[in-house]
């Protein structure tokens, strides 16, 4: 039996992946988490094989999470489930330590195969992720992109503040205060070599890193 832990704020999304997962007879979900700073809870209480994990979770991001469930649990492997652009997150997230990387666009025909692979020991990426990779590779895509250089924090709130989501609203999404805010943003102008937020819009866009 594999078991697995979902964790995904949308309850919606969680009963889907239930839906699908319940199809399955050698399949079961042991616990939900509804943000992140509930997995390492939920892990301490329950036999886990996987996790299937939303990077976009309240609390605790998605990554930060994956970092710890790596560092507390390295036998588990973790499924990234997400919303996002698999070019805006899904090498960070694979660098962080994921086993898998799926958008929730594809959860319904992918998902059972994801979780069988990285049951016994591989690792999952979708067919267009896995172009992407190759042709980046091949194009070496890593020059002239200074967003690179930034922690995955840092990167987090580049792309909020770029979508022009205010300071105010990106602390109380991440459960920071706003000058813990100012402080990142002015470390990715610094690295960035960045002074406003129309210029750091303009290069997420160019760059192909808003949603």
């Amino acid at each position: 039996m594999i078991r697995i832990l979902i964790a995904d704020d949308f309850v919606l999304i969680r009963e889907g992946l239930k839906k699908v997962i319940k199809r399955e007879p050698d399949m079961r979900v042991v616990a939900e988490a509804i943000n992140g700073g509930e997995v390492i809870r939920l892990l301490q209480k329950n036999e886990v094989d996987i996790v299937v994990l939303d990077i976009s979770m309240p609390v605790r991001d998605g990554i930060d999470v994956l970092k710890d469930i790596n560092k507390y649990y390295p036998t588990i492997p973790v499924l990234i489930l997400t919303m996002h652009s698999e070019k805006k997150y899904a090498v960070r997230a694979l660098m962080a330590g994921a086993a898998g990387y799926l958008t929730k666009e594809g959860a319904a025909r992918e998902l059972i195969l994801a979780i069988r692979k990285i049951y016994e020991g591989g690792k999952y990426i979708s067919p267009a992720l896995a172009e992407y990779l190759v042709e980046a590779v091949r194009s070496g895509s890593n020059q002239d992109k200074k967003h690179e250089l930034l922690s995955d924090k840092e990167f987090q709130i580049l792309c909020k503040l770029a979508a022009g989501t205010s300071v105010k609203n990106v602390a109380e999404e991440l459960n920071i205060t706003t000058s813990t805010v100012h402080t990142y943003k002015n470390r990715i102008y610094k690295k960035m070599e960045i002074s406003t937020i129309p210029e750091l819009t303009k290069y997420c866009i160019t760059h192909h890193l808003l949603e």
